[in-house]
């Protein structure tokens, strides 16, 4: 380089004193026969040059010192020639020890990796990056190759002092050292040959391979195991650094030929070979059909005539071999210059953390690499990744965002790895001894088992749903790789021989698969693909192949498997804690409990369906990252073509949606990797697969052209769910819109109101009048069948009294047995009408508010919908009137809103709701059973007046004009309902749970208990005998006993169960034999006799029967009004006439805690 060119890339006066520090240094003496000679203030000159670099360099952010070394060769001729003088016995001489502990603090920063920084790179860096580049493979070059001396090694020998000590007796000085020693051996495997600089020597002597031997052959691994299996006892700092080494010591490395033995790797060499040149067969003979020959050598212009007049020109005598290639070749001549883009680069631009290129290593490397990667596994993964794991997770100072990527991409590796030995072994020993029992040890898992456990998954998850939301796809690569090698590994663990790692990869699958949002995560990486390189595309598409594949499997083992998802969970309100006064500090500090509680709230569990989860995959998106997969066919192993294949086949036809990959551009895809020009081999054993596959997806298309002509437009398009829809029916989806719901606080009437005066305000009084005539015309309906009934009701009275037989037995009792009126079918008069039926929200919220069913789902056009029995004609009649009213006198509202302004979504109650519930657990007094002492004791024994008061409540409102209520009167008004009831659920007192214990305990009283149920049962023995007694009187009086039961003086239970299943003979009926008789007993029927005879009813299980509701004869008599009667002493039943006879007078006393005529403990109820 001339002087002129120097001075203009490097300050002369900083140039100077450079090149005079250097020159004192030291150098070749003619005295020592050549030999390199330190000169008398070596050690001075080597920390000066040292403080160059550091203020010089580094304060001013330029690299003119160390273009100045370089050029002077200083790593060469004079740090290299020290280290290599220093022999090996001269340890304890601190001199010598300085001096090679200052050459090793100017080779690290010499040999750090340069990183380009694009806002921190100056005209200076661009002038010298490239110069600094090529010197540092220089320095490689001379570090590994040294002539005299093992540089390598005598670095280690820098640092041995420092490990040999205790951790507890380090200084910081010692740890430095060590870290210097691990920086510098980083350095050298970090660098290599620039992709796009010119190399200056032989390139083999700094490759892969060199490197290995070297480490190899200098003990530099016997270091990195040393470190490595002591991390977390003598070393704790140096984990990083050593992740470093092992990266890129290990990136791009073939896991599978590392493991291969001698033979195997002879036998794949010599396939892929093959298979190259049966590409390179297939590519030229393709080439041939269309090549220029001897005869065709002269140039060619044809002109191509389209179907619009117009005239192409295309060149070349190709496009005379037919009409597909000349339109071939005018494609070919096409140019797109796509856009740039031009958004934030968010990658890593250097190489040197590039971790999807392969590389290839020498025989002798691969042995010596496998050999350490064993022993690595062995002794050192575990502690390590252990080690690595916990400082990621605290975010130590010394872990960088680079890290994170290295650790993942490494754990996958060294997965593969573990993988890739087992079966190497099982390959081994099968050849050797076919019948040998394995070793139990060999087969475990334990050499990997620290990242197989819950936290490398957290961890995992974390770092790629991170590394997603801030689009750094290398992050989130790594993690793709990890997790699909995690997958891998655990299946071939459920394949073990043992139960311990069967057990294992149950749990781990059940971990994995459990949560709904790694499932979510897998469609969302598939889907989101752009252009974010094919290492990144390899990945996620075997990540879904691999993750679909097994959940498949696992789901098929475990039909009951459960996953959990999450809902959005409710923000807490910074108003409600203003209000409350408390700070927003002071709340995130006391709320760590509530806060783990919430998010366990808002978690839930369902049944996992799998159908369901795969239909997932069949988007559009998902598909057009497998076709940008597709789009390297020539470049794809057979492996990576099966995964295309395999996902193509469920789409098309496991989930019967081949619609979708019907597209132009995927049809030219397949029809160009079958037919050609320049596509598959059809000596590849997965071309008859993607064959067959092309030709159905192709029937496919033809047949579908002919059922739907719309498809050859849609052929142009991706096509989306509607469009799917309706190329697979022929018609499209009709989805109605959600019917909405009127917001609370108004009566129903005036919920009437609003959605009669939106039906008005859209001016659909058609509608409204096909709705009164239905109303109209229903009501009549109604009450002509109420007045038949009320007429067949009268006629069976007067029969019964004239002393006639009926036939059909008609109970009086109201709400027993009573014939329901039919319910009335919706019939819409036009068409039109059963479309609003099926789409207009409006009038599906009327007919909801005035109480009509939908008898099918809201999706069905065709759903009809009843008025059902329990609608009176009166309510019809007072609907039909409200209706009438509000369309003529609509109802006003205050500030000028409007009907449609008191209507909401039902998705935004559920909302409303949620957003007043208390979940951080401090709800009020009333809202729980939990603040009452004693539970509600049921109904009351009073026959209610509530209907009466509701139908004179109702009418008094529907007089009213409707109101609106603000949400201050709202609350109020609720507030002041939940008092009442809090006041009203205090007075509440439990027989079940208050007694007196003196009660217990009094023998006297039990005495008395026991007499008197010694009389009852007697009772009972002599009412049974004269029921029997009375049946065999003869038919006649049986006939006259029916027809007094008809008319209403027998009393039968109504137990419900029963009664539906059509059972109703075999329930027991409670009778009454004679009216005139003073004394009334029990009687039974007939089909009950034997049970009766031998268990007599006692009073306690006739109490037991009334409180429970359980099966018995007086389960579910009416209760008079005095059925609690304090000074009852037994049980007596008084029937009057025809008008006292529903009213029943039960006494009884007071409840004991007894079973079975014995007193029970209160501990063993």
């Amino acid at each position: 380089m001339e002087i002129e060119e120097k001075s203009q890339t490097v300050d002369p006066e900083v140039r100077a004193y450079v090149y005079s520090l250097v020159s004192a240094v030291g150098g070749s003496s003619t005295l020592e026969d050549g030999r390199y000679v330190l000169g008398d203030d070596a050690l001075a000159c080597l920390k000066d040059l040292k403080r160059w670099l550091r203020l010089y360099d580094e304060k001013t952010n330029r690299l003119d010192v160390a273009r100045c070394l370089a050029e002077a060769k200083l790593v060469q001729g004079d740090l290299l020639e020290i280290l290599a003088q220093w022999p090996d016995d001269a340890t304890e001489d601190k001199l010598k020890s300085k001096i090679a502990l200052a050459c090793l603090e100017l080779l690290v920063p010499l040999t750090w990796p340069l990183e380009i920084e694009d806002m921190r790179m100056t005209v200076n860096h661009h002038r010298h990056l490239p110069f600094l580049q090529l010197a540092q493979v220089s320095y490689k070059r001379a570090i590994l190759h040294h002539d005299t001396a093992e540089i390598l090694q005598a670095a280690v020998r820098i640092c041995l002092p420092s490990m040999a000590q205790p951790r507890s007796e380090r200084s910081a000085r010692d740890e430095g050292i060590i870290k210097l020693v691990l920086y510098f051996i980083r350095n050298v495997a970090i660098i290599a040959q620039p992709q796009h600089l010119p190399s200056r020597g032989d390139e083999s002597e700094i490759t892969r391979s060199a490197t290995v031997e070297a480490f190899q052959k200098q003990n530099i691994f016997r270091l990195l195991l040393t470190v490595s299996c002591n991390i977390g006892d003598d070393f704790t700092t140096q984990d990083v650094v050593v992740l470093e080494i092992l990266f890129h010591l290990l990136k791009g490395v073939d896991v599978g030929r590392l493991f291969m033995e001698r033979e195997q790797l002879a036998s794949s060499n010599t396939e892929e070979l093959r298979g190259l040149i049966q590409k390179e067969k297939a590519m030229l003979s393709g080439y041939a059909r269309r090549g220029p020959t001897r005869h065709n050598r002269f140039g060619t212009l044809v002109w191509v005539k389209r179907e619009d007049e117009r005239v192409s020109t295309v060149s070349g005598q190709s496009a005379l071999v037919g009409d597909q290639d000349t339109l071939w070749a005018m494609d070919k001549s096409k140019k797109w210059n796509k856009p740039k883009y031009r958004g934030r680069k968010t990658e890593d631009p250097s190489e040197n953390n590039e971790f999807d290129n392969s590389t290839s290593l020498t025989a002798s490397a691969r042995k010596q690499l496998r050999s350490f990667v064993e022993e690595f596994l062995d002794s050192s993964f575990n502690p390590l990744f252990a080690h690595l794991r916990k400082a990621i997770e605290r975010e130590a100072d010394r872990v960088l965002p680079v890290h994170s990527r290295q650790y993942f991409y490494l754990i996958a590796w060294f997965l593969r790895a573990e993988c890739a030995r087992r079966t190497a072994a099982k390959q081994k020993s099968a050849t050797k001894s076919p019948t040998a029992v394995p070793n139990p040890e060999d087969e475990s898992f334990a050499f990997v088992a620290n990242v197989l456990n819950q936290e490398t998954f957290i961890l995992l998850n974390r770092h790629m749903q991170r590394s997603q939301d801030e689009k750094q796809w290398q992050d989130l690569n790594a993690g793709m790789k990890c997790f699909t090698q995690i997958l891998l590994t655990v299946q071939e663990m459920s394949e073990s021989p043992s139960e311990d790692d069967q057990e294992i990869a149950e749990n781990i699958q059940n971990r994995i698969f459990y949560e709904e949002a790694t499932h979510d995560r897998i469609i969302a990486l598939l889907r989101s693909y752009k252009d974010q390189g094919f290492g990144y595309l390899d990945a996620c598409t075997e990540l879904s192949h691999v993750f679909l594949r097994m959940l498949e499997r696992y789901s098929k083992q475990n039909l009951d498997l459960q996953v959990r998802s999450k809902r959005r969970a409710r923000t807490k309100k910074k108003a409600k804690q203003a209000t409350q006064g408390v700070s927003a500090e002071d709340h995130d500090q006391g709320s760590d409990a509530e806060d783990v509680a919430e998010a366990q709230r808002v978690t839930r569990e369902r049944k996992f369906d799998f159908a369901r989860f795969s239909a997932r995959f069949m988007t559009q998106g998902c598909v057009d990252t497998l076709v940008a997969f597709t789009r390297f066919y020539a470049d794809l192993s057979t492996e990576q073509l099966k995964r295309a294949h395999r996902f193509f086949y469920r789409t098309a036809f496991k989930m019967e949606l081949a619609v979708i990959l019907f597209r132009v551009d995927i049809l030219q895809l397949f029809n160009k990797m079958i037919k050609g020009p320049e596509g598959l081999d059809p000596e590849l054993p997965a071309f008859k697969e993607w064959e067959e596959l092309v030709r159905q997806v192709f029937r496919r298309v033809v047949k579908k052209m002919q059922d739907r002509p719309e498809l050859a437009v849609e052929l142009l398009f991706s096509k989306i769910n509607a469009t799917i829809f309706y190329l697979e029916h022929g018609y499209e989806r009709e989805v109605p819109e959600k019917t909405p719901e009127v917001k609370p606080g108004m009566e129903r009437a005036d919920q009437i109101g609003v959605a009669v005066s939106v039906l008005v305000n859209q001016n659909k009084s058609d509608a409204l009048r096909w709705i009164k005539d239905l109303l109209s015309a229903a009501a009549t309906e109604r009450q002509s069948w109420q007045d038949a009934k009320a007429a067949r009701k009268s006629l069976l009275k007067d029969s019964e009294e004239a002393g006639d037989e009926v036939v059909e037995a008609s109970p009086e009792k109201e709400g027993e047995n009573q014939p329901r009126a039919p319910s009335i079918l919706v019939k819409a008069d036009t068409d039109d009408r059963r479309t609003a039926l099926f789409r207009d929200k409006h009038v599906r919220l009327l007919l909801a508010l005035l109480n009509f069913q939908r008898l099918d789902s809201d999706e069905d056009p065709d759903a009809s919908w009843i008025i059902p029995s329990s609608i009176s004609a009166d309510s019809l009649n007072n609907d039909l009137e409200d209706i009438r009213r509000f369309e003529f006198a609509p109802p006003t509202y205050e500030d000028g809103k409007s009907a449609e302004d008191f209507l909401r979504s039902k998705a935004a109650a559920r909302r409303t709701r949620a957003a007043f519930d208390d979940s951080d657990g401090q709800s009020n007094a009333s809202d729980s059973d939990d603040d009452f002492l004693f539970a509600a004791g049921g109904p009351t024994a009073r026959k209610s007046s509530a209907l009466e008061e509701l139908k004179s409540r109702r009418t008094r409102r529907s007089q009213k004009e409707p109101l609106e209520l603000d949400d201050e009167e709202v609350e109020r008004r609720a507030e002041a309902r939940r008092k009442a009831e809090f006041e009203k659920r205090k007075k509440i007192k439990s027989n079940v749970l208050v007694r007196d214990s003196d009660d217990e305990d009094d023998e006297e009283g039990d005495r008395e208990f026991f007499a008197k149920e010694e009389e009852r049962r007697k009772a009972a023995a002599d009412g049974i005998k004269r029921a029997l007694m009375t049946d065999r009187g003869g038919a006649r009086k049986r006939k006259s006993t029916a027809k007094r039961d008809r008319s209403g003086k027998r009393r039968k239970t109504d137990n419900s169960d029963e009664e539906e299943d059509g059972e109703e003979d075999d329930v027991p009926r409670v009778r009454s034999p004679s009216t005139t008789e003073s004394d009334r007993r029990i009687q039974i029927d007939s089909d009950e006799e034997e049970e009766a005879t031998d268990t007599p009813l006692s009073s306690q299980q006739l109490l037991d029967a009334e409180e429970t509701g359980h099966d018995g004869s007086f389960t579910e008599m009416p209760i008079g009004t005095s059925a609690t009667r304090a000074g009852a002493k037994d049980i007596t039943m008084t029937v009057g006439d025809d008008e006292d006879e529903d009213d029943i007078v039960i006494s009884k006393p007071v409840r004991r805690n007894v079973r079975a005529g014995f007193i029970v403990d209160s501990d063993s109820e």
